[in-house]
C-alpha cells in the first residue's frame, strides 16, 4: 500500500546526502500537525441517523418531515419507556388516538398522528442528517435493479421532501442511489463549511452478486479536517432459510471488500492511496439488514407481540378487534426455547443482565438499612414479566445479527448496537400501529431494520484481542506438535481439577462470554473516547435509539438515533497562521542546510559597457554593452559558497539551434571556470559543464567571452532578426537554479551583406545604418563599388610596395618569394600565431566598420609584413562574407554560356577575352566596377612581386599569350585533367616567376571572385574561372 502523506507524520524525514532536510508538503504537513492544539477547538455535533424501507409505497415521502425532522410519531410504550427521559419537549395530551389515526391513513396527507409535538431532538438541535432508504423504487420490477444509474425522478422527490422538512439554509453534503437504495446528507450552515473530502460509492450485491436489487450505498467525509466519519446505508439479501443468511454475511463482506474511497485532500495535500471501510474515525451502518428470529414460530412470535400492541387499541376498534380474533384462534401455551445451546443461550442473555446490573432494583451487598424506601424505588421494566421489555429481552437471544456476531460470522469486529427497546420494525400492515402482517403468509415479525456504529477504537480492541488468541492458539499448537500438552500426564501432581466434577460446570457454560466483541464497554449509552486517527481526542454518546411505531405508510416502522460527538474542529484562520509560522521556519531551516551559492558580477572595464556597479546574485544579469564582428569580449564572475555546507553546481545543457545538439550557451558565448593553483598563482581555465564543488567559504571566478565570428549569424544581427541575448542556467545540486541573463548590442557591421547593400552607406560607415537611425540613410546609392572594397584594395597596394622596399633596404626583412600565392595564399603566411592574428585582424575589421583610416588602425610597432598578411586575410574575408559576391552566380552563368556558344571559334587574344568579360559584366555596374577594382589591384601587386622587363615580356608575351590561349582551347574541349602550362628552355627567369604568381594567384581568387552553384565546383570550371580571370592578371 502507497504510504499516504498523513501517515507519513509519525516518520522522522530522512536527510538526503548532502545530509540537508528538504522541504515538503509531508514535512511540513507533520510540523503543522505536531502544533495542533493551537488551531483546534472543541466542538459538539448532533447527528441523526434515520433508516426507512418504504416498500416502494406511494405517499411515504409526506412522513419524512414529521418522524425524521420534527421527530413525532414515537409511542411511548411500544418503543421503550426511557425514551422521553430529558427529552421530552411537551406532554403527550391531546395526540391523536390511534384508531383515529388508522381511520385515515388512506388519505393523501401524512399519516403521523394530529397533535403530536414530537419528544425527540430535531429541527435545528441537530448538526447532520443522515438518511438511508430503501426499497424507494419498486423491487419486484426488473428494471431498478438491472439498471444501476439513478432514477432521477424518484431522487429529486425525496431530495425536495428532504430539503422542505429541513431548516432554512441547510446544505446538501451528498446524495447517493443504487436501484432502491437512497442516501441523503444534509448539514446545517454551521457545519457544512467543516465538511471535506466527501466521496460516496455504490456497490451492487444482488442479482448474479453484482446487481442493484441489493447492496449499500456509502459515503465518506471529513469532520473539522480532523475526523473521518463514514455512513453505510444498505439492503441485504432477504429471506428466512439458512442460506438466506448466508448470503446476507456473504453481502457484508463483499461491501466491506468492494467499498473504496478516493484519496483525503488535507489543506490541499492529498493522501497518496484511496480509503477503504475500516480506516475512519466513527463509522454508522444502517438499513433493511433483514436478519430474522430463528427457533420460535412466527405464529407464537406474533401472539407475543400482539398481546402488548392490543393496548393501544380501544375496545371494539377494526384493529383491536382483529388482534383479538387471532389470539381466540391459538390460545396453546407459548415456549420460548433455546435456538442452540446453553452456552449460546447464556451469551444471548448478556443484554438483560448487563440491564439488570444497571437496574436500580438490583440486589446488592449493603444493609438493609441502606436501601431506599420501596415507595421510592422505580421498577425496571424488563423485572416485570409481563412488561414489554421483559418480551423483548426473551426475543434478542433468538436474532440472527446478534448470533453472527457471536459466531464472528459478521459484525464482529467491533460493531456496536443500543439497546433495543422497541418492537420489531417488520412486519405490518400498512396504515395499522400495532398489526403485524395479517396476510396468508403472515410473516414473523423481526428487526429487520438496524442502526449500527462502530469507533475506532472499538475496531482496535477487537483486533488486538484476535491477534492475542491466534498467537495462543499457536502457541497451543506448538506444545501439541511437540507433546508437551500432556507432559505431566505421568508426573505426581497435587491436585487434578475437573470443573464439571468439581461443581463449576455450570459457571464455567458462561465464562467464554463475559468479553463482548460488539459492546466492550458495556452500555452504548455510555460516553466513549477514542483517539482518531490524526491523533486527536473524540468521543461519542448514543443518546437514544426507536423506532416510529405511529408511522403508518410502509409495512417496515421507521427507526432512528441521535449521536452525540465531541470532536477536534481545525479553525481555518489558526491554522493558516500556524502554517505561515511553520513554513517560514522549515524555510529557514531548511535554506540553512541547503547548498547555497552567491553570483557576483564583476564590474567591466570597458569604456563601452554600462556603468553598473557589481551585481549580486546576477540579479541584472551580465551586459556585455556593444558587441563588434570579430572583437571579443570578456566578463567575470565570481561564485562564492555562502551556505553552510559544500556546494556542487554546474551548468545546465539545453536544446540549440536546430542540428547543433544541446549547449550550455549559444555559439557566440563561451563560459569558463577559472581555477587559481596556490603555488604559482597561475590560472587554469577549466571546461564549462563540469561540475564545480566548493567548500563553505570558498570561491571560484567563471569567466564569459563573447565573440561574433560566424557570417551567417552577423547576416542575422545586422537587420536584427537575431538578437544577443540569452540566458545562463546555474544548477546547484540540493538546491535552488540560478537563471544569469547574458546580454549584448550589437554593432552594425559591413560583413555579411550585399554589393548593393554597400553601396547605399553614407559617409561615417555602416555603422550610421543602425535600424534604429533617423530618416531613410541606407536607401540612395553613395558609391559605384562599396568603399570598403576600395579601402581594402589600396592598403594592399600600399603596403606591398612598402613590403617590398623594406626587403631592399633592410636586410632581416624577408618576403617569401618561394610562395606564388603569397600574401593571399594562407599557407604562405609567415606570421603563424593564430592568437595574434585574430587581434589584429579586429583592428583593421574595426577600421571599417567604423569609416576609419586603415593605415591608422595597427599599431606602430607591427611590421609592414605582417600588416600586409592581416589585410590581404580581411579582403578574403570581406569578399568570401558578401552575400552576391564580386560576379554573382546568375553573371558566371551568363559567362560560362557563352563559352560553350564559342567552343568552335574561342577567343584567342587576352584583350577580347577582356573586352567580352566587360562587356557580360556591364549588366550589373557595380559588380563590374568592383571586379575591375579588384583585378587592377591583383595585377599590381603580382606586378610588384614579380616584375618583367619589357623587352622579356614582350618577346615572352606572344608565347605566353598563344600557350594562354591553347589552355583555353583544351579546357573547351575537355576529355580530361589538362596539364598546367610548361615553360621552355631559355625562357626569361622573370617571365617563369610571374607566370608563377599569376597561377598561385588564380589558385586563391577564382573561387572568391565567382559565385557558382551550391553544389560545389568542379576542375573543369575552375579552369573556365581562370581562362576568365587570367587576362585580368596582366598589367
Amino acid at each position: 500500500m502507497a504510504t499516504s502523506t498523513r501517515a507519513s507524520l509519525d516518520h522522522t524525514p530522512s536527510e538526503n546526502e548532502h545530509g540537508y532536510v528538504t522541504s515538503s508538503p509531508q514535512s511540513l504537513s507533520k510540523a503543522v500537525h505536531a502544533r495542533r492544539a493551537e488551531y483546534t477547538r472543541k466542538k459538539n455535533i448532533k447527528i441523526k441517523i434515520g433508516s426507512w424501507n418504504v416498500a416502494a409505497c406511494p405517499g411515504t415521502e409526506r412522513d419524512l418531515e414529521a418522524w425524521f425532522v420534527d421527530g413525532k410519531g414515537v409511542d411511548e410504550y411500544l418503543s421503550g419507556v426511557t425514551i422521553s427521559d430529558g427529552l421530552d419537549n411537551g406532554g403527550r395530551d391531546g395526540v391523536e388516538s390511534v384508531g383515529a389515526q388508522e381511520a385515515r391513513a388512506n388519505k393523501k396527507e401524512s399519516t403521523v398522528p394530529r397533535g403530536d409535538k414530537g419528544i425527540l431532538p430535531s429541527m435545528d438541535e441537530i448538526g447532520l442528517y443522515i438518511l438511508g432508504l430503501q426499497e424507494v423504487v419498486d423491487l419486484n420490477r426488473t428494471i431498478p435493479y438491472v439498471d444501476r444509474s439513478t432514477d432521477r425522478g424518484t431522487t429529486t422527490k425525496w431530495r425536495k421532501a428532504m430539503s422542505d422538512a429541513l431548516p432554512k439554509d441547510y446544505v446538501q453534503i451528498a446524495e447517493q442511489q443504487l436501484s432502491g437504495m437512497l442516501l441523503l446528507i444534509f448539514a446545517s450552515p454551521e457545519v457544512a463549511p467543516t465538511i471535506s473530502s466527501v466521496s460516496s460509492a455504490s456497490i451492487g450485491t444482488g442479482t448474479m452478486g453484482y446487481l442493484g436489487n441489493k447492496g449499500a450505498v456509502v459515503t465518506r467525509m471529513v469532520l473539522g479536517e480532523t475526523t473521518r466519519m463514514v455512513f453505510v446505508n444498505s439492503h441485504l439479501a432477504s429471506g428466512s432459510e439458512p442460506v438466506h443468511l448466508d448470503r446476507r454475511c456473504w453481502d457484508i463482506t463483499q461491501i466491506l471488500q468492494r467499498v473504496k474511497f478516493e484519496p483525503i485532500s488535507w489543506g490541499g495535500v492529498w493522501d497518496d492511496a484511496s480509503e477503504k471501510i475500516g480506516d475512519e474515525d466513527f463509522a454508522f451502518w444502517f438499513g433493511d439488514l433483514n436478519f430474522r428470529l430463528d427457533g420460535l414460530p412466527g405464529d407464537d412470535i406474533r401472539r407475543l407481540l400482539l398481546l402488548h400492541t392490543r393496548g393501544e387499541y380501544d375496545v371494539g376498534q377494526k384493529s383491536r378487534v382483529k388482534i383479538e380474533e387471532e389470539l381466540a384462534q391459538n390460545d396453546h401455551p407459548i415456549v420460548i426455547h433455546n435456538v442452540e445451546s446453553d452456552e449460546d443461550d447464556a451469551s444471548g442473555e448478556e443484554e438483560v443482565q448487563r440491564r439488570k446490573k444497571n437496574s436500580p432494583d438490583e440486589p446488592s451487598e449493603r444493609s438493609s438499612s441502606d436501601l431506599p424506601d420501596p415507595d421510592d424505588f422505580v421498577q425496571d421494566p424488563s423485572q416485570d414479566p409481563a412488561s414489554l421489555q421483559a418480551t423483548l429481552d426473551s426475543l434478542l437471544p433468538h436474532d440472527q445479527l446478534k448470533r453472527m456476531q457471536r459466531q464472528k460470522k459478521a459484525f464482529h469486529d467491533g460493531w456496536r448496537e443500543g439497546d433495543i427497546q422497541h418492537l420489531p420494525s417488520y412486519k405490518y400492515d400498512i396504515g395499522s400501529v400495532g398489526m403485524f402482517d395479517s396476510s396468508e403468509k403472515k410473516r414473523a415479525p423481526s428487526w429487520c431494520d438496524r442502526i449500527l456504529f462502530r469507533t475506532r477504537k472499538n475496531q482496535h480492541d477487537y483486533e488486538l484481542k484476535k491477534q492475542e488468541e491466534d498467537e495462543a492458539r499457536e502457541k497451543d499448537e506448538k506444545m501439541k506438535s511437540q507433546g508437551l500438552d500432556h507432559a505431566g500426564d505421568e508426573e505426581d501432581v497435587l491436585f487434578d481439577y475437573n470443573p464439571e466434577e468439581d461443581g463449576l460446570g455450570e459457571s464455567s457454560t458462561t465464562s467464554n462470554d463475559d468479553y463482548d466483541e460488539y459492546d466492550d464497554d458495556g452500555d452504548a449509552g455510555n460516553v466513549e473516547t477514542i483517539t482518531t486517527k490524526e491523533g486527536y481526542e473524540d468521543s461519542i454518546e448514543q443518546l437514544y435509539y426507536t423506532s416510529h411505531q405511529r408511522v403508518l405508510s410502509s409495512d417496515h416502522k421507521p427507526l432512528d438515533s441521535v449521536f452525540s460527538v465531541d470532536y477536534d474542529a481545525i479553525v481555518p484562520e489558526l491554522k493558516a497562521k500556524v502554517q505561515q509560522e511553520v513554513a517560514r521556519d522549515l524555510d529557514r531551516a531548511e535554506n540553512e542546510r541547503r547548498p547555497g551559492i552567491t553570483i557576483i558580477v564583476d564590474p567591466s572595464q570597458d569604456t563601452d559597457a554600462p556603468p553598473n556597479s557589481p551585481s549580486t546574485e546576477g540579479s541584472t544579469g551580465v551586459d556585455f554593452g556593444n558587441v563588434a564582428y570579430f572583437q571579443r569580449k570578456s566578463r567575470s564572475l565570481t561564485i562564492a559558497n555562502t551556505g553552510q555546507v559544500p556546494a556542487s553546481f554546474s551548468l545546465v545543457n539545453r536544446p540549440t539551434a536546430a542540428g547543433e545538439g544541446d549547449a550550455i550557451a549559444p555559439p557566440w558565448l563561451s563560459v569558463y571556470f577559472v581555477d587559481y593553483v596556490s603555488e604559482d598563482e597561475k590560472s587554469i581555465p577549466r571546461v564549462s559543464n563540469k561540475e564545480v564543488t566548493l567548500e563553505p567559504g570558498d570561491a571560484v571566478t567563471v569567466t564569459l567571452e563573447v565573440f561574433v565570428e560566424d557570417i551567417p549569424l552577423v547576416q542575422s544581427l545586422n537587420p536584427e532578426t537575431a538578437l544577443l541575448d540569452d540566458v545562463l542556467v546555474l544548477r546547484v545540486t540540493g538546491g535552488r537554479d540560478h537563471f544569469l541573463p547574458i546580454r549584448g548590442s550589437w554593432l552594425q557591421s559591413c560583413f555579411g551583406r550585399s554589393i548593393d547593400e554597400l553601396i547605399r552607406v553614407p559617409e561615417g560607415g555602416v555603422r550610421s545604418l543602425m535600424p534604429s537611425g533617423p530618416g531613410n540613410r541606407g536607401q540612395s546609392v553613395c558609391w559605384s563599388t562599396p568603399r570598403e572594397l576600395f579601402k581594402l584594395t589600396e592598403a594592399v597596394e600600399a603596403l606591398t610596395e612598402r613590403v617590398i622596399a623594406d626587403a631592399y633596404m633592410i636586410d632581416s626583412a624577408r618576403i617569401p618569394l618561394e610562395s606564388a600565392g603569397w600574401p593571399f595564399d594562407s599557407n604562405a603566411w609567415l606570421l603563424e600565431d593564430a592568437a595574434a592574428r585574430e587581434s589584429r585582424k579586429g583592428y583593421i575589421i574595426e577600421a571599417l566598420d567604423s569609416d576609419q583610416p586603415l593605415n591608422e588602425s595597427f599599431p606602430p610597432e607591427i611590421p609592414a609584413i605582417e600588416k600586409l598578411e592581416i589585410t590581404a586575410e580581411v579582403l578574403l574575408m570581406f569578399l568570401n562574407s558578401l552575400t552576391d559576391g564580386i560576379v554573382p552566380e546568375h553573371l558566371w552563368a551568363k559567362l560560362e554560356a557563352d563559352i560553350n556558344t564559342r567552343t568552335a571559334h574561342p577567343l584567342t587574344d587576352p584583350e577580347e577575352v577582356k573586352t567580352w568579360v566587360l562587356d557580360v559584366l556591364s549588366t550589373s555596374p557595380n559588380h563590374n566596377i568592383s571586379f575591375v577594382f579588384l583585378t587592377s589591384m591583383l595585377a599590381r601587386v603580382a606586378a610588384e612581386l614579380a616584375p618583367v622587363p619589357k623587352y622579356s615580356w614582350r618577346g615572352q608575351g606572344v608565347r605566353s599569350a598563344r600557350s594562354s590561349m591553347e589552355t583555353v582551347r583544351r579546357s573547351l574541349s575537355w576529355k580530361g585533367r589538362v596539364a598546367a602550362p610548361t615553360i621552355e628552355r631559355g625562357e626569361d627567369p622573370a617571365v617563369v616567376r610571374r607566370v608563377g604568381v599569376e597561377g598561385g594567384f588564380l589558385g586563391v581568387w577564382r573561387d572568391v571572385i565567382f559565385r557558382g552553384a551550391a553544389n560545389g565546383v568542379g576542375v573543369k570550371e575552375r579552369e573556365r574561372r581562370e581562362m576568365v580571370l587570367r587576362p585580368f592578371l596582366r598589367a
